[in-house]
This record gives C-alpha cells, structure tokens and sequence, in this order.
C-alpha cells in the first residue's frame, strides 16, 4: 500500500485538483464561460492565425481564442479550465523540482499549489483573457526544458537563451517572458552555488537588461501603436487597455449574478431567471431589463412586474451605454418587440464597444439577422462568409446564407419571420426619451404584438404617467387576451385612486421609492 501510494498518490491528488477546478467552472461559474465566448469569435483561417502573431504574445493569444471558441459548450470549458490548471501546476511542481533534483516533500508540494490558487483567483476578474494563464503555463513549460538542459549541457546552454529569450517574448508576451527569465536567473544561481557550474553568473544576470532591450526595441519599431507598460507586462492578458492582470481578485457575487442572467438571456431560460429573482435580484437597471423581458416572454409582465425591483424609467429598456455588457438584454428586447433596426444599433453598439477590437460571434448572428429581416442581403452575406470560417456558428451561418433573398423561407423562419412581420412598416424617428410613445405606435402598428402592449403600459407606469395609462387601459382589455384586467395593472389603478395610500401595494412602493429618491437628489 506504501508504495502504491508513494507512485500513485501526487497523480490522484493532481486528478483531484483537475476534478474541483472543472466543477468550479461547470456547476460555479458557467456563465463567465459564456462572457469570454460571447467577446470572441475565432476563425479558421490562415489570416487570422498571422493577425494573432503580428503581435507580441500572439501565441498565447491564438492558443487562448482557439480554446475559448469551446466555451461555447460549458461542460467543454470547465473542462479545458481543468486541464489547463493541471498543467499549470504540474509544471510548477517540476520547475520546482528541477531547483533540487530531488521529489519534493509535503509543504514542497503545497508551495507548488499555491501559484494556482492565486492564478485561480486572479482570473475571477471577467476581463483577464485566458491569454494570461496560457502564456504563464509555456513559461512555466520553457523554464522546465531549459532547466534540464542546463543540468545536462552546462554554462554552455546560456548562449541558447541569447536566442530564445527574444523568440519566448514573441510568442508568449512580455509578463510571462519575465517569468521565464526570473526563474532561469534562480536557476543559474542555485546551480553556481551548489558548485555545478562556475560562476558566471553575471551572464544570467545581463539577461535582465537584455530582455529590457529587446521590449524597448520592439516598442519603437513594431509595437509603436501600444503603451510601453503593455509592450513589457503584456499586450493581450487584459481586455481593458492600460490595465492589467492582478488588479482586481475573486469573484465578485454581484457581477457574476449579472453575467449568469446574461448567458440566461442569451439561451431563453426564462423560467430561471424569474426563479432567480426571487431569491436574489441585483438592485440595478440591468437585472430590471433581464428580468421584465422573462416577464414578458411568459406573458406575466402585467401581473408580477412591480413585484420585482424596478429601477426606474430605464427598468424595461435601457439606453444606449458603451460597454460590452449593459445593453445584451435590451438589444434581445428590441429584436422581440420587432424594433430591428434598433436592435440593430445596439448590437453594432455593442461590437465596437469589445475594448481589445476583437469581434463577437451572439453579436455577428444577431446583426446577421436584422440585415436579413431589412433585407440587406449583400450586408448579411459579407458576416455569413466570416461565421461560416467559425466552429460552433458555422451551421447556423449556411442555414441563414439559403434565406438571403428567399422571402418566402424567411417568412416561415420562426424568428425572421416573426420579426419581419412585427416591424415597423414605415420610417419613425428613434428617441429614447419617448419610448413610450414608440411602444405605443409599435403596438398600433401590429394588434397582435402583445409585447409591445405590455412595455407600452408598463414604460407609462414606471414614468408616472397616470393620464396615459388610465386613457390606454381599455386597449389592455380589448387586445391584450386576458380574461381579466392583470392583477399588475389592477393594483396600480388601486394606487392611483387612493392616491398611494394602498398597504401592500407593490406600485405604491415603487412610486415611494422613485419620489424619496427624487427628493434625495434635489436635496
């Protein structure tokens, strides 16, 4: 049994880790899973290929966005998260290793897990591109294999790292090159201590500066359109420009609440989220919008909607914001109600909003369909031939390339079909401050839009527009296909009529909460 232990043990505990770090991501955090797919859309082409390498750590960067296009299969994700973390650490555990020559014993192994922990940590901020943890693993991978040629082969081996040092920042990026010569650096030192090599250490030494050198030079001439601090710490381990890895740590509850509501939007989990909700809602627009649009799709938004956390006017749809998250549930709104074009706006919004420049394959499908629906079948197509060079859109891109200019497939398209019908048929002018108003002529547009209904007297509520929502009640009656007036809609004239002396009433909290907040902003 001791022996068995001896030989089998560190491959079941390094078994163990992998099968924690994959569940980690598949029951914990699939949705940030989601979040990194939906900001990527790689390509199998040779062009794509050389784009990632035309910069510094362009390796790590195709080998990272060849990874995460699987996302787009969770159980596929953690499992390559999984994978990865149990390289990383078992090269940590040999780069270790190879300092001593000698098995490492228990608190050896628990400073060989320790470098993955914090890695694991680190990567619980959602704008760290897997680019990071890759390029750290092929340091760790570089560092080993020079580490035993250098037991092998000597001082000599120092002459091999004048060459490889400028080739590992090329491929791997400039955080992850310090890495590897950091480590070399130690090693060298430990081997010149121990008598194994005569001391030149200064060579080793030297390969600081050198390394420094070799940034500045590529700075200057091929990496003029990039900060310094980029060019030296890493171009692409951060989606953000100007910062970096590591200046945020964990998984923050909130943010991951909202980007699991997200991959719930994306996928029509509608039941989930509104369960969700009721256990724990984020008091912020964006929980408002993903929640009132489940609402909707259930057709329970006139009755349940203030038994929610409404967060003001912007609750069921919200204005145009230049990030890459806020405006996911209202663009999924817009292209349901039938405003395309808005949909539209927003998802290009969104696209040009990815602040590494990187394209979006929800995004490319989204704004492939408006295209088709308006009719911008020249348009479509120039995104269709990009999917069809994916993996996981490519099916979905020759379905949709059969329905450019067939108006007969599309109408019977479930969703292009429903779109085209549900548009607006003439020209309208787009402003956000009256969305009402343009709720209401989407709904006179098409009776059957009962959608458009449900935000039209809801968008009059959350303004407070009394006058507009009582005027427009009989519509609710004569076209919304309810048996009776929505309990929603019967608590809010309740309201209304005693003036918001009404206990328990969920509008008249809503009304108290929106006029102390008011006040509070006055004041």
């Amino acid at each position: 049994m001791k022996k068995f232990i001896s030989r089998y043990g560190k491959m079941t505990l390094v078994a163990l880790f992998g099968l924690c770090i994959f569940l980690f991501w598949y029951c914990g955090y699939p949705q940030a899973l989601c979040y990194q797919e939906q900001n990527q859309l790689f390509l199998w082409s040779a062009d794509y290929f050389w784009h990632d390498l035309s910069v510094a750590g362009g390796l790590a960067d195709y080998i990272s966005e060849f990874l995460v296009q699987f996302y787009y299969v969770p159980v596929l994700g953690a499992a390559i998260l999984a994978f990865l973390f149990v390289a990383f650490l078992s090269l940590t555990y040999q780069v270790i290793r190879s300092y001593t020559a000698k098995p490492l014993k228990w608190y050896g192994q628990l400073i060989a897990l320790l470098p993955s922990i914090l890695l694991l940590e680190v990567i619980g901020d959602i704008e760290v591109l897997l680019s990071f943890p890759v390029a750290l693993t092929l340091a760790l991978l570089s560092t080993w294999l020079m580490n035993l040629a250098t037991r092998r082969l000597g001082a000599r081996i120092a002459w091999a790292d004048v060459l490889l040092i400028p080739v590992i920042f090329w491929l791997i990026g400039g955080g992850a090159t310090w890495l590897y010569v950091f480590l070399r650096v130690a090693s060298f030192l430990i081997q010149v201590k121990k008598g194994k090599l005569p001391s030149v250490s200064i060579t080793y030494l030297l390969s600081i500066l050198y390394l420094l050198a070799i940034q500045l030079i590529c700075y200057s001439t091929l990496l003029v359109q990039y900060p310094l601090m980029s060019v030296m710490t890493g171009i692409n381990y951060y989606r953000v420009p100007m910062q970096y890895p590591g200046q945020k740590w964990g998984y923050d509850k909130d943010l991951y609440a909202l980007l699991k509501q997200n991959e719930q939007v994306r996928n029509g989990k509608w039941e989930d989220i509104i369960n969700d909700a009721q256990e724990n809602q984020v008091q912020v627009f964006y929980t408002s919008n993903c929640v009132n649009l489940a609402l909707a799709q259930t057709r329970q938004l006139a009755d349940r909607m203030f038994s929610f956390y409404q967060s003001g006017e912007d609750a069921l749809l919200a204005p145009r914001t230049r990030d890459n998250m806020s405006m996911y549930p209202t663009m999924e709104a817009f292209w349901r109600l039938g405003l395309v074009n808005s949909s539209l706006r927003y998802a290009s919004d969104l696209q040009a909003s990815i602040l590494n420049g990187k394209m979006s394959g929800r995004l490319m499908k989204r704004i492939t369909e408006c295209q088709i629906v308006n009719g911008k079948y020249a348009v479509a197509r120039k995104n269709i031939d990009l999917l069809k060079q994916s993996l996981f859109y490519h099916d979905w891109a020759v379905k949709m390339e059969a329905m450019l200019g067939n108006d007969t497939a599309i109408s019977h398209d479930p969703d292009l079909g429903r779109a085209r019908r549900m548009r607006f048929k003439t020209e309208m002018i787009y402003s956000y401050d009256e969305i009402d108003k343009m709720m209401g002529l989407l709904f006179i547009n098409n009776p059957d839009n009962k959608m458009a209904l449900d935000y039209f007297m809801g968008q009059m509520l959350l303004k407070g527009d009394i006058q507009g929502f009582m005027r427009y009640g009989s519509w609710v009656q004569q076209y919304g296909g309810y048996m009776q007036m929505p309990v929603g809609y019967q608590d809010a004239v309740k309201c209304i009529q005693n003036q918001g002396n009404v206990p328990g009433s969920p509008y008249a909290e809503y009304v108290k909460r929106m006029m102390s907040k008011q006040k509070g902003g006055e004041e």
